[in-house]
């Protein structure tokens, strides 16, 4: 630290301002300690004092400072504040608002500004590479590394040990191990980071093997371990089993005085247990000074999983004795042990203590929910009660594949075919396709597939979740005689523009036999409309009317539609004109929409009036206007209709989507920032937004609605 004030303070002396600030982030990277007041007071004060600089360069360097010293102190919003007001930024004032941000956990919002930097044409140097990668690792964003290494590759620039080593944390806490062991074995030089990151990535991608074998290579060419590494392949000899090994990492720590640290303590408990070592480890366990609750699950998990009842629970017992506040983890193991051993009235017992813990571990960020609710459903189901266990399912906040499963089987055990079939209707909802699937082998298990609710759910489900092929596989399996599963599968196809496919399902329903209703029709003429297949919706539209199926609402707005994507507005309008019935809202927007589509103002206006006078607080018929007017550059007309929509009180319907990742469903709506990793999302979509520019991408804004 004194070495390091001494470096600063000298260049800020001398007003070498350049010199003190990158000395400074050299500092921030290289050392644990926060900068004491006098370092910053040095840097602040010299710059700000510099005689050889003229006021605007004053003004910067100063800034820079000042953004240094509200990152550092945890102010990160007025370190923001002075970016933004300084009207020049060097190289230095955008490292230091980046770096600001990756040290504050905003890593999203770094990705952001390193955009920005580009954008401003300025080369990152190797301390932004560094911060940026240390965002890309904490995201887990792995193509923002791979570009970022691309980066460095193309400019030939050389790679400081620094840069390697966070490039090297990004690509293992992405699942690359692999790449981030060929980037290790390819450094000229490396240090203890070096070595500990690569081990505690082989380890946390279970790559366990070649976590001991480079933690040997290591001690052998005299480098000496610290906690962190140790703590890592002692994980990694618990996975392994391998306990001489982890008894020769013992013996080391024991050597380099590390077996007090509480995280090393943790990973000897951890890796004796896993190599069911028990006599060790409890041995370990009674002397261990400061026990934690990671120490207890352990042990109660060991216990648990070598079926010793009695030991694992005199430690639950003694870890509340303690005043230990039992996390999701001991829950889990105290559930699996009550399920073993069918003890109900233990279960009820782990079932009171979490919902009495329940706020304090809502308000810590812990949902015990997912962990612990499937445990209490399958102990409740197995001891056949399963209106206990459905009190539970209906009191979880999240449910993933594994609840669901837990309550299906619990309905399963007492043959409630009906309550099955009211879970099926639930999931289905959800649009998440795994769960769908695991679930529909379920269905089919129990020999529920051929029930014709159920096969309309099953193609909603998957037609929902994007994926025909399924929604079409669960069709042909069902050997459906009902109506309802015929124009599930036409509506399905309709929806997602396959008009040829729901015209062939069609005339299969035909040729089986199964007679058209009113909802059949409304799928052909929707598909035809999609297609522009104009002279086949008329013949299905006219074959319709021959079978005695009176048209209705929706069919008039299939019509017109079918006329507007070819372009024939004339004909829409005369199809308007001759209806039997008073047209509704839902026609003359299909109308509105044909004219969107061709750019008729003058017609679209005056279908948007009748539309709205149908049906005033609709805010699809103004948007469509809207989107007219703004095609045409007519912005005082978008601003009218905005107006009008103001004074009549309509809201416009945000737009919604939902996709899955990781098994779970996320929706999102139009310019949505509820999401809680929105920041990073947004950052993404900046960052392709550039990329897809590059290669000629011009964004249409013409339909989009202006607010004032």
């Amino acid at each position: 630290m004194i070495t390091w004030s001494t470096v600063i303070s000298m260049y800020a002396r001398h007003g070498c301002c350049d010199d003190a600030l990158l000395s400074f982030v050299e500092f921030q990277r290289s050392s644990v300690e926060r900068p004491t007041e006098y370092i910053l007071a040095s840097l602040v004060r010299g710059c700000a004092q510099s005689g050889g600089l003229d006021e605007g360069a004053q003004d910067v360097y100063v800034g820079t400072s000042l953004v240094f010293l509200y990152a550092n102190n945890g102010g990160i919003d007025g370190a923001r504040s002075v970016f933004d007001g300084l009207l020049d930024k060097t190289d230095v004032t955008w490292t230091a608002i980046i770096s600001g941000h990756v040290k504050c956990g905003r890593s999203e919002v770094s990705l952001q500004l390193f955009s920005q930097m580009i954008d401003a044409g300025l080369l990152p140097d190797k301390y932004v590479i560094s911060s940026v990668l240390s965002a890309c690792s904490a995201l887990e964003f792995v193509e923002g590394g791979k570009q970022i290494h691309a980066h460095i590759l193309r400019r030939e620039a050389e790679m400081d040990i620094s840069v390697v080593n966070v490039l090297i944390d990004c690509y293992t806490k992405s699942g690359m191990a692999r790449t981030a062991g060929r980037l290790f074995d390819h450094m000229e030089v490396q240090n203890m980071i070096s070595w500990t990151t690569m081990i505690s990535g082989y380890m946390q991608n279970l790559y366990d093997k070649e976590a001991l074998k480079l933690f040997a290579e290591m001690t052998g060419l005299g480098w000496n371990p610290d906690a962190f590494a140790c703590t890592s392949v002692l994980t990694s000899c618990g996975s392994l089993e391998a306990l001489m090994q982890g008894k020769q990492v013992h013996a080391y720590t024991i050597k380099a005085n590390l077996e007090f640290d509480d995280f090393v303590k943790n990973g000897l408990i951890d890796m004796y247990a896993k190599c069911d070592a028990l006599e060790d480890v409890r041995k370990l366990f009674n002397v261990m000074d400061g026990k934690t609750v990671v120490s207890y699950n352990t042990m109660i998990e060991g216990y648990t999983r070598l079926e010793k009842p009695e030991e694992a629970l005199d430690l639950f017992h003694s870890m509340r004795l303690a005043s230990f506040s039992p996390s999701p983890l001991t829950f889990i193991s105290i559930l699996g042990l009550s399920t073993a051993l069918f003890a109900l009235e233990l279960s009820k017992q782990v079932h009171g203590l979490l919902t009495g813990l329940q706020c304090g571990l809502h308000q810590s960020g812990i949902s015990m929910d997912l962990f612990a609710g499937s445990s209490l459903i399958d102990v409740y189901s197995k001891s056949l009660l399963v209106r206990d266990a459905r009190l539970v399912f209906e009191e979880m906040n999240d449910r993933d594949i594994v609840v669901w499963n837990a309550m299906f089987f619990g309905y399963s055990q007492q043959m409630e075919n009906e309550e099955i079939f009211k879970l099926f209707l639930e999931l289905h909802n959800l649009a998440s396709l795994q769960h769908g699937q695991q679930f529909h082998s379920q269905i089919i298990k129990r020999g529920l597939d051929f029930d014709p609710f159920v096969t309309n759910a099953l193609v909603d489900m998957y037609a929902k979740c994007g994926s025909i092929q399924e929604a079409r596989k669960a069709f042909d399996l069902a050997s459906c005689e009902d109506v309802a599963c015929w124009n599930s599968m036409i509506t399905t196809y309709a929806q997602h523009g396959e008009a040829q496919a729901a015209l062939q399902i069609f005339e299969e329903m035909i040729i089986a036999g199964v007679k058209p209703n009113y909802i059949t029709y409304v799928g052909i003429l929707s598909a035809c409309g999609h297609a522009g297949l104009v002279e086949d919706g008329l013949r299905h539209y006219n074959s319709m009317c021959g079978l005695g199926i009176e048209p209705g609402t929706e069919h008039y707005a299939c019509m017109v539609s079918l006329f507007g994507q070819a372009g024939r507005l004339k004909d829409a309008v005369d199809f308007i004109e001759t209806m039997p019935i008073e047209p509704m809202a839902l026609v003359w927007r299909s109308l509105l929409s044909a004219c969107r589509n061709a750019g008729d103002s003058e017609l679209g206006k005056y279908a948007a009036e009748m539309a709205i006078s149908l049906d005033p607080t609709d805010s699809g018929s103004y948007t469509l206007l809207s989107n007219i007017f703004a095609s045409k550059g007519m912005w005082f007309d978008v601003k009218k209709v905005r107006q009008r929509m103001d004074e009549t009180g309509v809201l416009k319907e945000p737009g919604k989507s939902w996709i899955e990742v990781n098994n779970e469903a996320h929706v999102f709506v139009a310019r949505d920032w509820t999401h809680y990793e929105a920041d990073f999302i947004y950052s993404v979509l900046h960052y392709l937004i550039l990329q897809i520019k590059e290669i000629g991408y011009v964004p249409n804004d013409a339909a989009v609605i202006i607010d004032d």
